[in-house]
C-alpha cells in the first residue's frame, strides 16, 4: 500500500458497531486478503515441489491466517496431480516482557 493510498470508504463494509468510531477507512478488504492468501498457498506448493512441508504457526495472533493458508494448501493438495506431506505444529512466543 502506497502512502498516498486513500483506501475504501468504511460505509462500503459491514463494520461491527464497537469499531465504527475507531475506523476512518478500510485499506485492505477481506476478499483481497483471501485472494492473496490463496496465491501464497499456490506459490508455496509450486516452490516446495514434492518436498515435505513443515508448517509452523506462531500463536496466538497468527492462527486465523495460518488456518486459512493451510485450507488453501490442503485444497491444492487434494485437487492437484501430486500430494505433498504436511506437518503442522504451533509455538507460543513471549516477545513482550
Amino acid at each position: 500500500i502506497r502512502d498516498e493510498e486513500s483506501g475504501y470508504n468504511k460505509n462500503l463494509f459491514c463494520i461491527p458497531k464497537h469499531y465504527e468510531e475507531d475506523l476512518e477507512r478500510v485499506f485492505i478488504p477481506h476478499g483481497l486478503i483471501l485472494d492473496r492468501t490463496e496465491r501464497l498457498a499456490r506459490d508455496i506448493m509450486r516452490d516446495m515441489g514434492s518436498h515435505h512441508i513443515v508448517a509452523l504457526c506462531v500463536l496466538k495472533g497468527g492462527y486465523k491466517f495460518f488456518a486459512d493458508l493451510l485450507d488453501h494448501i490442503k485444497a491444492l493438495n487434494q485437487n492437484g496431480d501430486k500430494s505433498v506431506p504436511i506437518t503442522v505444529d504451533f509455538v507460543r512466543i513471549k516477545s513482550y516482557c
